[in-house]
């Protein structure tokens, strides 16, 4: 008999964890078996907001489980998961997938090996404005990204959330992805440059990205600014799209009579991303526990190994730039090496 519910489990309850453990609750395909965090206060407060089961070990919860969030910081991704993998688990991966290309890699090809449904958690492919533009887009020549946010709160004994990774597969790697999925070419060159404010790693980053076929993004990111925003400008030979991630909502702009221009706004159906970036997962692990076959998967781990690549070759080119002239002494392909 077909299980009708999926077992689920969330492994780190902070900020974000936080939310999926709501979604899960809410969601009537899934059946939330508990939750794990290292700092007992976060769980006990979580277990007593929604009712949930604390399990005091990871292995404990995955062994009730059949997948689960891994919503921790992304230093212990790959060694969260890599074990999670093994046991034959279906996971939901917060973003960045690892911090190195080569732990990334080790996770994909496990889960693809043992048809498991290993997700990313690139949120914004969930965003509502992301339904209607796929139809809109046509031959993008250049594109311009900004995503900018304020400097996380501190935490006593802990990085500030996020800053345990450098601004660029902390925040930037959000419109890398979106980038790769609406361009669909391979890169051929990257120019970057970046610095630390306030970290020890980079808390502002620009880059310029060639693709092969002749397209180029400008993207920036920054984690010390005094307001949230999240916006993309994708230019084509007779339209543009301007998009507000934050906002959920854009236009479209196109060439009309007499060199006029057009101006379209973008029909929005509202919606939590995350709720149904969970609702997704929950459901493509349901068919993978059901049938033994992955479904087609909006962010599978793949596309979260290509996202990361791209991320750490702007991160290594930073920090060949800062070398160059003598600003900082980062390492390429490492973090927190300043």
């Amino acid at each position: 008999m077909d299980n009708k519910q999926l077992k689920v489990g969330v492994i780190g309850v902070g900020a974000l964890g936080r939310f999926h453990t709501k979604f899960y609750s809410e969601n009537t395909n899934a059946e939330l078996i508990g939750i794990y965090d290292a700092n007992p206060e976060v769980a006990k407060r979580i277990s007593e907001e929604f009712n949930v089961k604390v399990f005091f070990t990871i292995e404990q919860l995955a062994d009730a489980c059949d997948g689960l969030s891994i919503a921790v910081p992304a230093t212990l991704h790959h060694l969260i998961a890599l074990p999670l993998l093994k046991m034959k688990k279906h996971l939901l991966m917060e973003k960045p997938l690892a911090t190195t290309v080569e732990q990334a890699g080790e996770l994909v090809g496990i889960a693809e090996e043992n048809n498991l449904v290993l997700e990313v958690g690139h949120t914004e492919r969930y965003n509502p404005i992301m339904g209607f533009i796929n139809d809109k887009i046509e031959d993008i020549r250049c594109i311009e990204a900004r995503r900018l946010a304020p400097y996380p709160p501190l935490r006593p004994g802990m990085h500030p959330r996020g800053t345990e990774v450098g601004v660029v597969l902390d925040l930037m790697i959000h419109d890398l992805e979106l980038i790769l999925h609406l361009v669909n070419s391979k890169v051929k060159k990257v120019e970057a440059a970046g610095i630390p404010v306030l970290s020890e790693t980079e808390d502002v980053a620009s880059a310029r990205i060639t693709f092969k076929n002749g397209c180029i993004a400008n993207v920036k990111a920054s984690r010390i600014h005094d307001q949230a925003l999240r916006k993309m400008l994708l230019y084509q030979s007779n339209s543009y799209l301007s998009l507000d991630y934050g906002e959920r909502s854009g236009f479209v702009y196109s060439k009309g009579k007499n060199g006029s221009i057009v101006k379209e706004e973008i029909p929005i159906v509202d919606h939590n991303a995350l709720a149904v970036e969970i609702e997704n997962f929950t459901k493509n692990a349901l068919i993978a526990v059901n049938t033994g076959f992955v479904p087609e998967l909006k962010v599978p781990g793949r596309r979260g190994l290509e996202a990361l690549r791209l991320a750490i070759k702007i991160t290594d080119e930073l920090h060949a730039h800062n070398r160059k002239y003598g600003l900082f002494d980062g390492k390429p392909g490492e973090i927190n090496q300043y």
